[in-house]
């Protein structure tokens, strides 16, 4: 009778145990999926930018340009300078190899460097949560 009981409680912990499994498959592909939205639309997001931006820089240089070769000073072209460093990095973020880029040094941020990622005083625990807690319930209490 005893071997009945827990061959049944076994299979019902194997079940338990495959469902959580597919609950956690679940939720790391839900979350790798919000993740990448977001970063399409971050991608999106600089390349409506850069329409904008780029228009600027370009009525920029010819009006620097222009005033230029007017004043005949070159110095009136400096601004396009840091402009075309902000230019760059637009066209870079939004068509250009820059996401591999930060990607890779990520990766090999995570590999190498990994103490870098540590959190002052460790990483939180289930007693410091509880610490906080009660000292927050306490403040509100006194009030």
């Amino acid at each position: 009778m005893g071997f009945v009981v827990s061959k049944a409680m076994n299979d019902s912990l194997k079940g338990q145990q495959e469902f959580m499994r597919l609950q956690l498959e679940r939720q790391l592909i839900l979350q790798n999926l919000i993740r990448e939205r977001q970063t399409a639309m971050q991608i999106a997001w600089t390349r409506e930018f850069l329409k904008y931006f780029g228009t600027f820089y370009g009525l920029a240089a010819v009006v620097l340009t222009t005033g230029a070769i007017k004043r005949k000073n070159p110095a009136v072209l400096l601004p396009i300078l840091p402009l075309s460093f902000v230019f760059s990095y637009q066209y870079d973020m939004g068509y250009g190899t820059l996401l591999q880029r930060i990607r890779g040094e990520a990766e090999n941020i995570l590999d190498t460097q990994s103490t870098l990622l540590e959190l002052p005083k460790g990483p939180l625990t289930y007693e410091d949560l509880e610490k906080i807690r009660i000292s927050q319930s306490n403040f509100f209490i006194e009030k």
